[in-house]
């Protein structure tokens, strides 16, 4: 693995975190609430999902969103392409299969 992509998968760690978080406040709560879901097995780990996400849609991910709604969990992604297209990926956080993919204009 290259550096940079080294590099990346913390920074893309730290970048799920805020996103779960509506601000500082909710932080730790909304990022112990996603530890607990993946204890429990309801979602996967992120590397799986990123995985799926790429394999569907090749590229760099440069966002990741988890949210729980309707009592299932769901990813949603924007990967840039080689392109330079951005795309949105949904991904069922439990099963990893893609929901939607759409070219963001």
């Amino acid at each position: 693995m290259s550096p940079s992509r080294r590099l990346f998968r913390p920074i893309l760690a730290l970048g799920l975190l805020a996103a779960l978080a509506g601000g500082p406040a909710h932080a730790s709560e909304d990022a112990d609430r996603a530890r607990r879901a993946l204890e429990r097995g309801e979602i996967r780990p992120l590397d799986a999902v990123l995985a799926a996400a790429r394999a569907a849609v090749p590229g760099d991910v440069v966002s990741v969103d988890l949210k729980h709604d309707d009592g299932h969990w769901l990813y949603k992604l924007r990967i840039l392409g080689a392109d330079g297209k951005r795309r949105t990926v949904k991904v069922d956080a439990g099963s990893l299969k893609i929901l939607d993919e759409d070219d963001d204009d």
